[in-house]
Formats: C-alpha cells, sequence, structure tokens
C-alpha cells in the first residue's frame, strides 16, 4: 500500500518539458483597456481630458500607449473651460517622451472656430505644442480663410497661434478629409 501511494506521488510530480521550457519565456506586456477617459493635470490644475475606445499599453523598454480606434482631446485653459478640441483615428503616446503622435483625419478647433486639418501631428505635452512638417489645411474663422501649409506647422496645443510653414495651394495632396465636426461649442 505504501508502495503504491509513493509511485502516485511521483506520478502525479510529473513536468511537461515545454512547460517547463515556457516557463523562462517572457511575454510582452500588453494591457488593454476599453472606453478611457484621461485626465492630465499640471501643478493640480486640470490641463486635458483624452477619451478613446480602445487603449493599449505595451511594456516594452520605453512605455507605449496606443489608441488604435479614435481618440478625442479637450484642453482645458486656467479656469477649466474648454479652449480647444482634437480628434484623430489613431494616437501613440511614448511615455518616456511625453510626445503624442496623431494620425488619420486629425483636426483640431478652438472655441473662436479656428480648425486644423491633417493627416499627421505630433502633441508635444512638455512644450504644449502641436507640430508636423506634413501638409495641413487651417479654417480661420476671424478675419474667414482657408490657409494651405504645405510642409506642416506650429501650433500652440490651445491653437491660440500658429506658424505655418510654405503657404499656398495643394496641401494634402487634393485629399479631402473626411469626418470634419462642427466646430461650434
Amino acid at each position: 500500500m505504501l508502495v503504491l501511494a509513493a509511485s502516485c506521488c511521483l506520478y502525479a510530480c510529473e513536468n511537461d518539458i515545454q512547460e517547463v521550457k515556457n516557463l523562462g519565456v517572457h511575454k510582452l506586456g500588453v494591457e488593454e483597456g476599453k472606453n478611457i477617459q484621461s485626465y492630465l493635470s499640471d501643478d493640480g490644475k486640470m490641463k486635458a481630458k483624452l477619451s478613446a475606445p480602445v487603449m493599449l499599453r505595451y511594456q516594452f523598454d520605453s512605455a507605449m500607449i496606443e489608441f488604435p480606434k479614435t481618440l478625442h482631446v479637450d484642453f482645458y485653459d486656467s479656469l477649466t473651460t474648454i479652449e480647444s478640441k482634437l480628434d484623430a483615428r489613431y494616437g501613440r503616446y511614448l511615455e518616456n517622451d511625453n510626445k503624442v503622435f496623431l494620425k488619420d483625419s486629425v483636426v483640431v478647433f478652438n472655441r473662436k472656430g479656428d480648425t486644423l486639418w491633417c493627416e499627421e501631428l505630433y502633441w508635444d505635452q512638455y512644450k504644449s505644442t502641436f507640430y508636423t512638417d506634413k501638409p495641413a489645411i487651417v479654417s480661420q474663422h476671424s478675419p474667414r480663410q482657408k490657409i494651405y501649409a504645405r510642409n506642416g506647422l506650429l501650433a500652440d496645443q490651445n491653437f491660440k497661434w500658429f506658424t505655418l510653414h510654405e503657404i499656398g495651394p495643394g496641401a494634402l495632396g487634393g485629399k479631402s478629409i473626411i469626418n470634419v465636426p462642427d466646430s461650434s461649442y
């Protein structure tokens, strides 16, 4: 009886060699969140609110967060009034650099009604600026005009000021932007 019990214990402790090999294999850490709302503050003051249906956080040497199915950001002034809004179909945030890469139908507009359209845009959180070297279109509310920037722009994140590079017709290579939102608040 003792021999039978001992043999059962030995049999139960048998390991699958593939399971043992897999113990040493590091799997990529990907966290997924749905219906995300994230707030950015500076010195206790809310600066921005991000909303996205899906967020993927990758744990690499440098952490990265991806928004593969659209994102929306509201930027606030010191009184927490919305100063500008941003929409994009895709975003990627590099945490170590505090920069966000946005692409695919990027739209930024401010409460005056000025609107920026482009296909690629970077948001530098340290400098509170947007920039791109790709074509962009800016539609100003007052004076009412549309300006084409063939080689990109630099603007503050509240879209109060901007510098356009190589102004002229033909920005976006003749492409039209799809789903341009109403810029009214």
